[in-house]
């Protein structure tokens, strides 16, 4: 297995069955690994496991049979699309104040199984074990590694925000799947610009205009500009990894064409590649979060669907009556989000601020149930909680992990850690421009991938290159292994508080270990 720090040259031909030259070698970097039946086995067995995991006992706990905390809106909106073929109606309601697709997806698990615990949870514990799948494959392509992209798949599963999110009636477990999906297209996307770059530069036709040459349809962009309209038609903040990750693939087009040689890399960026990627990311991106509002489109009952003709608004005329409608409603909707402001001297218990969120420092109590009608601890007087706290093997190495790949961004140009701050950065930053809004530790859930595709690249570095001598690669394989066995020790010590199983006092309190967390 290959290690993280990639080799300067790739192993080829060029043409006469020269070795490649040194433009075609940089832009082809490090080959994926050869193993790729054994990826494949590798990647099914992790996920196959995150799978179990993150579907154990799934429809514990409830409240008395009714959803917990914010489950409370989300899953009977899902019920109301069920009834109505995919869109809520229930005026007396209103708060209807997301976009629909994450409650669709949610109605189809209680479709299958009925308004129960199993049945509003199951699609969001499938969306986190897809996370497990797309991430192994991510890290593998980061750091060209197997070995590595399987101790990522591990992380994820011992992720107790990760978990806990999967196995809640929610909606941003079902966003962090379609923005790491969006992520993984923007990868692949870069590796095979750069493929076909080094063909134009084997066959002497890279250099035939200053702008460098056409790079055909991207069709992996165009995949990564559909992730991300389902990403925003979960929540509207998936719109920050619109911009990110468009901006993320012309500094990627930028630096491809740049070390293929190009004489004028940023003109031929402009030129060449800046309007399809506003296609691909920008405008594909908005007609996928239009479409998931197809039912709402098609009906006459859904919540504000006639929404300017009940207010008596009557801006933006111009426009089609139902997306006139649509437009006014999320007017509306954005209108209640920037003005949920904490009110002074009454803040909710359990809310945070974005500073917390690397280190999880803020938790969120999700259920908490005492007494004596709860058995299982082998006590008279048991404790049963779920509260989401991101494992602190992990996630207290946020600062470091983000100030090494900020290192290597800046100095050594480590584009794989630039992407990564990317993702993570369109995940956090936005949320310090209202710090007056309240905020939740559960609006991180997206940065958990990213956090742990940061934790692996660094672990790479540890684990040293695949032609390092027997002692260094030897002492670097027990550096990483011992750590990837405390992160699995600290994810089963909170294994109780992730699924609500039945402890003691004394235990819940040992699961505290901050005062924050209380």
């Amino acid at each position: 297995m290959t290690a993280v720090l990639p080799r300067p040259h790739r192993a080829g031909t060029g043409p006469a069955g020269q070795p490649p030259s040194d433009r075609e070698a940089a832009l082809l970097g490090t080959p994926m690994p050869a193993d790729r039946m054994r990826a494949l086995w590798v990647t099914l067995v992790i996920t196959t496991v995150g799978g179990v995991v993150r579907l154990w006992n799934l429809g514990h706990p409830t409240d008395g049979g009714s959803p917990v905390f914010d489950e409370k809106h989300y899953v009977p909106q899902a019920w109301q699309m069920l009834r109505n073929g995919g869109y809520e109606d229930n005026y007396g309601y209103e708060l209807v104040v997301h976009p629909p697709l994450a409650k669709q997806l949610m109605a189809i698990g209680e479709w299958l199984l009925g308004y129960n615990g199993w049945g509003w949870r199951l699609t969001a514990a499938l969306a986190g074990t897809l996370i497990i799948l797309l991430v192994v494959r991510i890290a593998r392509r980061l750091t060209r590694s197997t070995l590595l992209g399987a101790i990522a798949g591990i992380l994820v599963i011992c992720d107790g925000v990760l978990h806990l999110q999967s196995r809640m009636g929610m909606l941003d477990i079902f966003q962090a799947l379609f923005v790491v999906a969006a992520f993984g297209c923007v990868l692949i996307d870069r590796d095979q610009v750069r493929e076909r770059l080094a063909t134009a530069v084997r066959e002497g036709w890279a250099w035939n205009t200053p702008f460098g040459p056409r790079l055909g349809f991207r069709w992996w962009r165009f995949g990564a500009g559909v992730m991300l309209g389902l990403a925003t038609g979960i929540k509207w903040s998936g719109m920050y990894w619109v911009i990110a990750f468009g901006l993320l693939t012309i500094a990627f087009d930028v630096a491809a064409r740049r070390t293929a040689g190009v004489a004028r890399p940023w003109t031929g960026m402009l030129r060449r590649d800046l309007a399809p990627a506003l296609w691909s990311i920008g405008v594909i991106s908005v007609l996928v979060y239009l479409s998931t509002w197809w039912a709402w489109f098609a009906s006459e009952t859904a919540t504000d669907r006639h929404y300017a003709e009940i207010s008596g608004d009557g801006s933006l005329a111009f426009l089609p009556d139902a997306l006139r409608n649509l437009v006014l409603y999320t007017l509306n909707v954005l209108d209640f989000h920037s003005s949920l402001a904490t009110p002074d001297g009454d803040p909710h218990p359990w809310e945070s601020k974005p500073w917390t969120w690397p280190m999880g420092l803020r938790p969120m109590l999700y259920h908490h149930e005492s007494g004596g009608h709860i058995d299982g601890c082998g006590q008279s007087d048991c404790v049963q909680a779920t509260m989401l706290i991101g494992t602190p093997a992990m996630w207290w190495l946020a600062l470091p992990v983000l100030g090494w790949g900020l290192w290597r961004t800046v100095f050594r140009a480590d584009w794989r850690y630039a992407a990564v701050l990317v993702g993570y950065g369109a995940g956090l930053l936005p949320w310090f421009v209202n710090l007056d809004r309240q905020m939740y530790f559960f609006y991180a859930t997206p940065l958990a991938p990213f956090l742990i595709l940061g934790i692996t690249l660094v672990l790479g570095h540890l684990l040293g290159r695949a032609h390092a001598g027997f002692e260094r690669r030897g002492t670097g394989l027990l550096v990483v292994s011992l750590y990837t066995g405390l992160v699995v020790a600290n994810f089963v010590w909170l294994w109780p508080i992730l699924v609500g199983e039945p402890i003691t006092p004394e235990r819940w309190n040992a699961e505290l270990w901050l005062p924050s967390w209380r």
